[in-house]
């Protein structure tokens, strides 16, 4: 007997789509093994495939988040995508939530017509370039951080643009990926976001690197409330406030379609 799994792809972090990070969300009554959700993750090829269960209380989720490869401890889009799912269809009656995850509880509010996520801060600490980063990332850094993921930052947006890095030598730092950030034309800071070692090239729209790039330009900036853009091929965007050992981090979510999974 088959088991049918509700499926919707979302964009996250704009308000069209075809635009930001693409999440596939699927909502369960009980979790499947781990094995079938990383086949899921695997088969729907998105950044990232979110699964939630509803807990007994209002408003209140487990959240786990899949890679095509892995596991990870914390997702920005997919967490968005499936608060934008819970209020715009599942229940609209709701105007905040609470998601328990791995990386501890995360609420997502309304705020007008954004979605506004509650993350922790991962702060970040100068550290050397590593050897050969230049030649394979396609430019030099101003500065060089490390938290949780490396964070190499330029001096402008245009050579965020044009950086074709080597995703082999990505994949063999240590640490969580690398964001490269920079000032901003129009808005306070870009970034984009390579995570080869989880089997993501580039992720279209990160939410998760934003706890590592906000409180850096927060800082660099002297101000809390900063306006965001990954300028990936599809690009993103995101309004974010820098809260000391939080991270606010708001955006726009639109609806791209829904259908089911059948497992046999």
């Amino acid at each position: 007997m088959s088991r049918r799994i509700p499926l919707y792809q979302i964009d996250a972090f704009t308000d069209r789509a075809f635009g930001g990070n693409p999440a596939a969300i699927c909502p369960l009554d009980e979790w499947l093994p781990d094995s079938a959700m990383q086949a899921i993750a695997m088969e729907n090829n998105l950044s990232e495939t979110a699964f939630f269960v509803a807990k007994k209380g209002a408003g209140d989720y487990d959240l786990r988040w899949f890679t095509p490869a892995a596991e990870v401890d914390l997702c920005g889009h997919a967490t968005l995508a499936s608060a934008w799912l819970i209020f715009d269809r599942l229940a609209p009656e709701l105007d905040a939530v609470c998601f328990n995850t791995a990386s501890g509880p995360l609420e997502v509010s309304r705020d007008g017509n954004l979605l506004v996520m509650d993350f922790p801060a991962r702060l970040s600490e100068p550290c050397p370039v590593p050897e050969g980063f230049a030649a394979a990332i396609g430019a030099k850094p101003a500065e060089m951080h490390a938290a949780i993921k490396n964070m190499a930052v330029f001096e402008s947006a245009s050579q965020i643009r044009d950086l074709m890095p080597n995703f082999d030598y990505i994949a063999g730092l240590e640490r969580d990926g690398l964001i490269c950030t920079a000032p901003g034309d129009d808005c306070d800071f870009v970034s984009r976001y390579f995570a080869p070692h989880v089997g993501i090239a580039e992720d279209p729209v990160t939410g998760s690197a934003h706890c590592t790039t906000v409180p850096y330009w927060a800082e660099r900036l002297g101000k809390a409330q900063l306006h965001a853009r990954q300028i990936s091929a599809r690009g993103g965007e995101l309004f974010c406030t820098a809260a000391g050992e939080r991270v606010r981090i708001g955006g726009r979510a639109a609806f791209y379609m829904a259908g089911t999974i059948e497992l046999s």
